[in-house]
């Protein structure tokens, strides 16, 4: 009976614990649909649309980074290559915008799945490199195969009408159809997050060999892993060709490997949030800084600094570390 009572309170004590996180999650979760919904009122919507698709892009990065501990520097071939196919897809073969996408999501899920099984047998500084060295690789044949349309890219990607139904024509559409998108990501990402896989995950990054010595296959749970981070990075890149029409090689140059890790450490590596809260930041800075030119990278360096000092965590992490709950 001594032994059971305190077995009882500590479960009762986690089952509590689990409940204020949901409800945290919850707020915070209604708090993010309430912006995005009164924002197109307020902003252009094209601005908000562009905001949900890196965010999108950024909580995929961080899936990786955040919980697994792996650092990709070549997110943005699946990124990109997924834009590309989705683009072709939809002007060239004609596919409907659900299935250019699909076709995209598809492609990136593909290539994460050669370039997880080559990088992810390397760790730390090595598996970034390798997965940098093989994203110029795409980005070179990106460069010089012809139904990318080399540097002009592809342009005037026709929206389409969604499931035969909804005109993407009409900005309202596209942007509740966008909405709708983003939405679906983040709640699949806190999904993966807090079933047993993304506990094994969390598990892996903290202590990896203590994980193997329990019996988990470590190399196939980081590819899996890899694997869904590069299809949210393809249909965050998939939705971003039909909101701008447009698929180029900015899409798949290494810098933009480099703006969403700068995305999740301005949000905060390890939270559902930060993504969200780090896209928001650094779009609103390139937005509105646009003027400034060249001075834009020079802005944002100084910003992001100034971030890392004052949000060692980053933003939202500082937020859930002063709060004491998990965002």
């Amino acid at each position: 009976m001594s032994t059971a009572a305190p077995s009882a309170t500590t479960s009762t004590s986690i089952q509590a614990s689990e409940a204020e996180a949901l409800r945290v999650f919850r707020i915070g979760l209604g708090v993010m649909i309430a912006f995005f919904v009164v924002a197109p009122f307020l902003v252009y919507p094209i601005f908000l649309m562009k905001t949900m698709c890196f965010a999108i892009y950024a909580l995929a990065f961080n899936l990786l980074i955040g919980y697994v501990g792996l650092t990709s520097f070549g997110h943005a071939a699946f990124f990109g290559g997924a834009g590309y196919l989705t683009a072709h897809a939809a002007k060239v073969w004609g596919l409907p915008p659900e299935l250019a996408i699909l076709t995209g999501a598809a492609t990136a899920a593909g290539l994460g799945l050669v370039v997880g099984a080559l990088a992810i047998r390397r760790q730390g500084i090595y598996f970034a490199m390798v997965t940098l060295a093989l994203a110029q690789m795409i980005y070179f044949f990106c460069l010089q195969a012809k139904f990318t349309g080399g540097e002009d890219g592809i342009q005037a990607v026709p929206r389409g009408t969604l499931f035969g139904l909804f005109d993407l024509r009409d900005t309202t559409t596209l942007y509740v159809v966008v909405l709708a998108i983003f939405l679906g990501c983040f709640l699949l990402v806190y999904r993966i997050i807090h079933s047993p896989f993304g506990q094994v995950l969390k598990a892996i990054r903290e202590n990896e060999p203590r994980a193997v010595s329990l019996g988990y296959r470590v190399d196939q749970y980081k590819l899996l892993a890899f694997v869904l981070s590069t299809t949210l990075a393809g249909v965050a890149g998939g939705t971003k060709v039909l909101v701008f029409q447009l698929a180029s090689l900015t899409d798949v140059h290494w810098t933009m490997s480099g703006e969403v890790v700068l995305i999740a450490l301005l949000g905060g590596l390890g939270t559902v949030f930060g993504p969200v809260v780090g896209a928001l930041v650094v779009i609103t800075l390139e937005t509105y800084l646009a003027q400034a030119g060249a001075w834009v990278t020079v802005i944002q360096g100084v910003i992001f600094v100034a971030c890392v000092l004052v949000f060692r965590r980053g933003i939202v992490g500082e937020i859930a570390f002063r709060i004491k709950k998990p965002l």
